[in-house]
């Protein structure tokens, strides 16, 4: 199955926006499970990476309950239902969240100028 997680990359890598690329390789690792411990931190590193190889900030996913509890529920509309698009909005989000808080810290530096 990993063999399988690394074709898919190698092939969707230039096809696929990075994002939507990105959010798909934590899916599916997180899916695979192939590790005791960790899976969902080393998802996470896994889709940052990607991030920040197309030159994105970090999707930050948050870790109160409520949070979490959207997560696993989009999580599960891939995995049982084949519908990722509840989990791209997610990941989206995020990343959206990331950025608008980049923007505001910066905020005070164009007032200087």
């Amino acid at each position: 199955m990993m063999e399988d997680y690394f074709i898919f990359y190698q092939s969707a890598f230039k096809k696929i926006h990075p994002v939507l690329l990105a959010a798909q390789m934590h899916e599916r690792l997180v899916t695979i499970h192939p590790f005791i411990d960790g899976n969902g931190r080393t998802a996470r590193l896994v889709m940052n990476l990607i991030l920040a190889m197309h030159g994105y900030p970090l999707a930050i996913l948050k870790g109160d309950q409520n949070s979490r509890l959207a997560y696993f529920k989009a999580l599960e509309n891939v995995q049982v239902n084949g519908n990722p698009e509840s989990f791209y909005e997610l990941i989206i989000e995020a990343l959206t969240h990331t950025l608008e808080e980049h923007i505001h810290l910066l905020q005070p530096f164009d007032r200087v100028k």
